[in-house]
């Protein structure tokens, strides 16, 4: 009985969809483009506000059983325990029924951008809900936004593949996607629209902003039409700025800098740590998924993404965070309290590595909210034992977030703007100026890549901050290699150099040996006065033509075999394919590709 109700739920869900489907193909013929990329703002923006809810209430589902049961036990027992099985779940999702592997991170959106003409695989609409839900909704310290902005960018991009939208309009609506998915989570409209343009779009023109702040706006609406503000991180106390502190903010400008390094290469030695188990999936999950619970018994607020916490430490109250912990005697003692968040802070690194490593799927945002606020809260405590007065610790505990994000992310202006949106309002604007610019400021100069694109901007993939960069990245530089020239050997005469620049169009010839190693080259220009000699030509020997060739390798990025144009000066490059010659690169070719690239990735 119940199986045929099943199929009939879904044979009238399918006939939904399709009847849907019908109706916005009829309208993508009768509205103009304009018109039809509106309308698709605003879908695009309701299905990731829909993607939000569903983590969102999951998340809090999950975390609000724990808290029931370690009320109980009054020791964290359940909070070490779930994460090892959410971890465990996850990766048996992922190696069942997602093919084996799950494309993690924000930076798989900035490769979609940079590379594949923003075209996101299906599967990533559901596969970041599943596999993030299980995670962080059982403990994993990770966050939710990072599946949620990947969530949102599948289904613009998708949505646009669809309905054969242009590729600027494919690119704009994965932007809306992401817009709508930060601005549900935070409640924070603005917010949305500058995470999507400040760290996924590195340029974007000022009539691009409309279809982005249609879909933020709209994922603002459908969340607050479903969302409890207890589910979201949101603080109603009224916080003002003391000029006179203003000595504070910077020092905690430069702490939070300092500790946005740290926090960031903690997390990648932790990852790297796990990588050694790569030859056993469930060996690596059940090993990292064990030191998060030792973490999370030692630190039950590891457990999940930490808003809980970060609102306790904002209140009135912050000793309630000592609570069912190991410390929990100790809670009215001062100096114990702030131990306790500054170890938890420097091990929030590890956990989030952990996290990730052993196999589970998050973000890094809301874990720099977290030590964020941490790092806030532990300072302005420091400086209050220490007798130093009328130090605003709520004040500290919010602004920290944005220092901290400012620096990992190198986003300053996420960071102020979604502070001073969840605070519900600008009275600490001038302090989140100070320690987003000095936080951002130093983590720039010691880490010259945002913690989201550091693996692969290493590797030369991908460099989102950087638009030269991006629009090289989009260059295969390997069809414009040609082999279409005559070489010659070391045995051959002036007189074949002869031969050949007279018979042909060429101005160069490369020289190779018998293993076809590129020995120099031979530039018309240089020798035409001995070629063209019929008496030097005869008697000077072909070791007095060559010259020195600027060669590259097959494997080079187009970034470094433009730098090696440059560099060289020349109209051509040698390249060579496993130490052997295989071709040519001309100048032109390249920059007229990087011309087309340019053209195409103006976002209007």
């Amino acid at each position: 009985m119940k199986r045929v109700q099943f199929k009939k739920v879904k044979h009238y869900s399918n006939q939904l969809f399709k009847y849907a489907e019908g109706i916005l193909f009829f309208l993508r013929s009768i509205l103009t483009d304009r018109q039809f990329l509106y309308l698709s703002c605003v879908l695009v923006g309701a299905s990731s506000a829909i993607a939000v809810i569903i983590l969102k209430y999951f998340a809090h589902s999950v975390f609000r059983f724990a808290s029931y049961i370690d009320s109980i036990s009054h020791l964290p027992f359940t909070n070490s325990l779930l994460p090892v099985v959410g971890i465990l779940l996850t990766v048996f999702v992922i190696h069942r029924f997602l093919g084996g592997s799950i494309e993690k991170g924000t930076y798989q959106i900035m490769i979609a951008v940079a590379k594949r003409s923003g075209i996101m695989p299906r599967k990533q609409m559901y596969s970041q809900i599943v596999t993030s839900s299980l995670t962080v909704g059982m403990g994993g310290s990770l966050g939710l936004e990072s599946p949620i902005a990947i969530t949102g960018a599948a289904f613009g991009s998708n949505y646009a593949q669809n309905y054969k939208l242009s590729y600027k309009d494919r690119i704009l609506l994965l932007a809306c996607g992401v817009a709508a998915g930060v601005s549900a989570a935070f409640n924070a409209p603005i917010a949305g629209v500058l995470f999507a343009i400040e760290i996924i779009l590195a340029d974007v023109t000022v009539s691009a902003f409309i279809p982005i702040m249609i879909s933020s706006a709209t994922g603002a609406i459908v969340s607050n039409l479903i969302i409890k503000e207890d589910i979201l991180l949101t603080f109603r106390k009224q916080l003002i700025f003391d000029t006179g502190n203003t000595l504070y903010y910077v020092l905690l400008g430069i702490l939070a800098g300092l500790f946005c390094v740290y926090h960031a290469r903690m997390f990648r030695r932790t990852e790297k740590y796990l990588s050694k188990f790569s030859n056993g999936v469930y060996k690596k999950a059940i090993i990292g998924a064990s030191m998060l619970a030792a973490l999370i018994f030692l630190f039950p607020t590891l457990f999940g993404e930490g808003y809980e916490s970060i609102k306790i430490l904002a209140s009135d109250k912050p000793n309630e965070i000592l609570n069912n912990t190991i410390l929990g005697k100790y809670a009215h003692k001062e100096w114990v309290l702030l131990l306790f968040v500054i170890g938890t802070a420097l091990v929030k690194s590890i956990a989030a590595g952990l996290t990730m490593g052993s196999g589970g799927n998050g973000g890094n945002f809301a874990p720099s909210l977290f030590v964020g606020s941490y790092l806030g809260f532990s300072l302005s405590k420091l400086l209050t034992l220490l007798g130093f007065e009328n130090i605003p610790i709520h004040n500290f505990t919010v602004v920290g977030m944005a220092a901290v994000i400012s620096g990992l992310f190198h986003a300053p202006l996420t960071g102020i703007f979604l502070i001073a949106e969840i605070t519900g309002g600008y009275g600490l604007m001038v302090p989140l100026l100070i320690v987003s610019s000095i936080s951002f400021a130093i983590s720039k100069q010691m880490e010259k890549h945002s913690m989201d694109i550091k693996n692969i901007a290493n590797t030369g993939m991908v460099f989102t901050s950087d638009k030269d960069s991006n629009i090289l990245s989009t260059i295969a530089i390997h069809d414009y290699i040609k082999n279409d020239i005559q070489t010659i050997t070391m045995q051959d005469s002036t007189m074949d150099v002869v031969q050949i620049f007279s018979n042909s169009t060429q101005t160069f010839i490369p020289v190779l040996n018998a293993e076809k190693q590129v020995l120099g080259v031979i530039h018309l220009n240089n020798v035409r006065p001995i070629v063209f000699s019929n008496f030097q030509s005869k008697f000077t020997p072909i070791k007095d033509l060559i010259e020195h060739a600027t060669i590259v390798s097959y494997s080079d990025s187009t970034k470094a075999i433009v730098k090696a144009f440059d560099n060289s000066n020349q109209s051509h490059l040698i390249v060579q394919k496993n130490g052997v010659y295989f071709g040519y690169l001309h100048k032109s070719d390249i920059l007229e590709a990087y011309r087309s690239s340019l053209k195409s990735l103006m976002i209007d």
